[in-house]
């Protein structure tokens, strides 16, 4: 079927950011790439650290490493075309490479839904039935849970893009968005969409609604537990970590939901918002979920101090 539609439609103009003017398309280009190298540079960090050190082999850190490692590739699959397109101001995508860019970016933004309320589960069962934690949150229970959301995400989103790119697109092929996502894509179809719209808002439901009711109602039970504590030290603590996470969280699903649950005309300009969930939130998450943490500050002095030492022994031994 897809090979069928590119006698129809060869390749889609990704339109970006072409409606601004040339400074200010180039002073964003220049804020895109910064931001992209530090968030690809804060979530590599992470991941190397929380792998090669044993002591942060632990469920959150697990997750926290599967965190990192979703948000490396999900701004790399859109990110680096945006910079082509602004540099080049050529936005052609072929039509195997928009069903690949949108399948691949629907599955990590997915799994970061998934492991987010993973992790806010985590912190819910490790704060309010600490003594439950070692048997719930299992090394090998954390492992298949993040298998099982793997291959939800990939077999979901593989019927739904596959469902997507079986449409017959002959009209425009111009996509009003910096990479091709759901509703942009939708809309150059010649046929009714309405069990893909359907189906969009099922997947939005699934991996954006639940999720973020599931974080709130974990994080609600957490708020609860920490008020009972008697140390003030302990609450305060408690409280800046949690309302950290609670403003990430609601920056990533708020955005998210406000593009994926709205209806397919559309009533924002879903390319602000996408910046937030493609950018910004990778950017941050490492800052506050894992470099805020005293383990993996520790870990990283214990690895540059080991380093120093080794190119002051070597620098005596040549």
């Amino acid at each position: 079927m897809i090979l069928q539609n590119q006698t129809l439609k060869t390749e889609f103009i990704l339109l970006g950011f072409s409606d601004l003017s040339l400074p200010v398309q180039q002073f964003l280009c220049v804020l895109l790439l910064l931001v992209y190298m530090l968030a690809v540079t804060g979530n590599l960090l992470v991941f190397t650290i929380l792998t090669v050190d044993p002591v942060l082999h632990t469920p959150m850190y697990f997750f926290l490493r599967n965190l990192s490692f979703v948000e490396m590739f999900l701004t790399t699959i859109t990110v680096p075309k945006t910079l082509m397109n602004l540099l080049t101001d050529d936005g052609s995508i072929s039509f195997l490479g928009c069903a690949l860019q949108m399948y691949f970016f629907l599955l990590f933004a997915n799994e970061e839904c998934v492991l987010l309320c993973i992790m806010a589960y985590d912190r819910y069962v490790a704060i309010c039935n600490p003594l439950r934690y070692s048997i719930v949150m299992s090394n090998i229970r954390c492992i298949y849970i993040a298998m099982g959301s793997w291959i939800m995400c990939i077999l979901f989103q593989f019927g739904q893009v596959t469902f997507i790119f079986s449409l017959p697109f002959c009209k425009s092929n111009k996509i009003h968005h910096f990479f091709c996502d759901i509703s942009p894509v939708l809309k150059l179809s010649c046929t009714d969409t309405y069990l893909n719209d359907i189906v969009r808002m099922t997947a939005s439901v699934l991996f954006l609604l639940m999720p973020f009711v599931i974080i709130l109602s974990s994080y609600i039970y957490i708020f609860s537990t920490v008020m009972k504590m008697n140390s003030k030290a302990g609450r305060s603590k408690a409280f800046s970590t949690c309302i950290a996470h609670i403003t990430t969280v609601t920056l990533f699903y708020g955005t998210a939901m406000l593009v994926y649950l709205q209806p397919s005309e559309g009533y924002v300009d879903e390319r602000v918002f996408a910046i937030c969930y493609c950018l910004i939130n990778p950017l941050l998450n490492p800052l506050i979920y894992s470099l805020r943490s005293k383990e993996v500050k520790g870990s990283l002095k214990r690895k540059i101090w080991d380093k120093v030492l080794f190119l002051f022994k070597l620098r005596h031994i040549f």
